[in-house]
C-alpha cells in the first residue's frame, strides 16, 4: 500500500449541523460548512446564489433548490460530489450521460455477512485504525484506500495484485461501480455502500479526532453510522 498525497478521491467533506442525522443516515451533504475544513479539501454548498438565505442549496446542475433529500453526483473531471435535484440526479443514472463526466451515486448498501475479512488480510493492508473504505478510481485505474486520520482522508493506492487477490477472496469488493460505491470494511465487517458516506463519515469523524485512535466521541460516531448500515443494509445471497 503506497500513500498518495495528491487528490486521488473526491473534493468534499461533510459537517453534520447538531440535531441533523448521524452518519449512516442518507442526508444532503453539504448542509453546513461553507468556507474549509482546516487541513482538507473544500467544501462547497449546492450552487448556492449570492442573495440566497444562509442554508439555500441548489442543484449544481439545474440551480432547482434543493428541498430535502436529493442525489449526488461524482464529477469525474474535478473528483468531486455535486449536489442535484432528483431529475437531475436521473439524467445520470444512464450510461454515458453528459459524455459520461457525471455518474449518479447509487443509493445501494449491501452486507456480505458470509464473507467477513480474514485477520491476516486486514494486516496486510497495514492500515493503521480500525477502519477503511477502498473504491475504484477509474482516472488512476486502480483501487484507493482511504481511512480517517486526524487531518482528514489519508489515501493510499493499492497494489494491483493486491487488490485482484481481495477482490478474488471477497466477490463483494468486485461488484462496487467504479467512483461512485465503495467496499466499507470495519474490523471483519464489508459492506458496499454509496461514495458520499465514506467521505461524510470521514469528515464527522474529523471533527472529534482527539490522541491516536480518534478517541471516545470518534468511536461513537463510528458506531452509530455502523449501526445504521447494519439496519438499512441487503444481505447478498450466493449460491452455494
Amino acid at each position: 500500500m503506497t500513500e498518495n498525497p495528491g487528490v486521488t478521491g473526491l473534493r468534499r467533506f461533510v459537517r453534520r449541523p447538531a440535531g441533523a442525522p448521524a452518519p449512516g443516515t442518507r442526508v444532503p451533504s453539504t448542509q453546513a460548512l461553507g468556507t474549509r475544513v482546516p487541513g482538507g479539501l473544500p467544501v462547497q454548498l449546492g450552487g448556492q446564489r449570492r442573495d440566497d438565505p444562509p442554508g439555500t442549496e441548489r442543484c449544481e446542475m439545474c440551480q432547482t433548490v434543493l428541498d430535502g433529500r436529493h442525489g449526488h453526483l461524482v464529477d469525474l473531471d474535478q473528483r468531486s460530489i455535486a449536489c442535484a435535484c432528483r431529475a437531475c440526479y436521473l439524467l445520470f443514472t444512464h450510461e454515458g450521460a453528459a459524455g459520461g463526466r457525471y455518474k449518479a451515486v447509487p443509493e445501494r448498501i449491501c452486507h456480505d455477512p458470509a464473507r467477513p475479512l480474514a485477520d491476516a488480510d486486514w494486516s496486510e493492508l497495514q492500515i493503521p485504525v480500525a477502519m477503511a473504505f477502498f473504491f475504484v478510481n477509474s482516472a488512476l485505474g486502480r483501487v484507493v484506500a482511504g481511512y480517517p486520520s486526524p487531518g482528514g482522508v489519508t489515501e493510499c493506492e493499492l497494489d494491483l495484485e493486491g487488490s485482484d487477490r481481495l477482490a478474488a477472496a471477497y466477490p463483494l469488493l468486485g461488484e462496487m461501480t467504479p467512483d461512485t460505491e465503495a467496499i466499507f470494511v470495519h474490523k471483519s465487517e464489508v459492506f458496499l455502500i454509496p461514495i458520499d458516506m465514506c467521505y461524510s463519515l470521514v469528515g464527522e469523524l474529523r471533527l472529534y479526532w482527539q490522541g491516536f485512535d480518534g478517541g471516545a466521541e470518534a468511536r461513537e460516531a463510528l458506531a452509530k453510522f455502523l449501526a445504521g448500515l447494519r439496519r438499512r443494509a441487503v444481505v447478498v445471497q450466493r449460491e452455494h
